[in-house]
């Protein structure tokens, strides 16, 4: 009868040990699910809302660094105006990388104080060569 009680308390133990390694697993996946997988679908998430939200007239940086200016949106395409030159681009959604996003009313004045801080630059500049 003893003999019959020490057998019976190993085949539990041994099912024990057999569901271990599956246990194992199975908790390994979840902190993977939990580390990796749900932060980098989160991420996409954000990136898939911001290329929909561009609109006209919003500052563009491309994943490889041409920055410029919305000037026209299609379905999966979006047409930059860059430069000083106005050349434009033709750029796939998923090829940028951050949008500025900057009301039209203002972007004048902030171009006309930005040449203004210039002139004041090069002012102050030619009057010491002069010197």
């Amino acid at each position: 009868m003893f003999n019959f009680m020490l057998t019976a308390g190993t085949e539990s133990a041994s099912s024990l040990s057999s569901l271990s390694p599956i246990l194992i697993m199975v908790v390994m996946l979840v902190i993977m699910y939990f580390l990796l997988i749900r932060p980098q679908r989160k991420k996409e998430k954000e990136q898939r809302e911001m290329r929909n939200s561009i609109e006209i007239g919003d500052g563009i940086t491309t994943i490889g660094g041409i920055v410029g200016r919305v000037v026209q949106i299609k379905d999966d395409t979006i047409v930059l105006e860059t430069g000083t030159d106005r050349n434009k681009i033709r750029f796939q959604k998923w090829a940028i990388q951050d949008v500025e996003k900057t009301p039209l009313d203002v972007a004048p004045a902030a171009a006309a104080a930005k040449s203004d801080s210039k002139d004041s630059k090069n002012d102050s500049k030619k009057e010491k060569e002069e010197e």
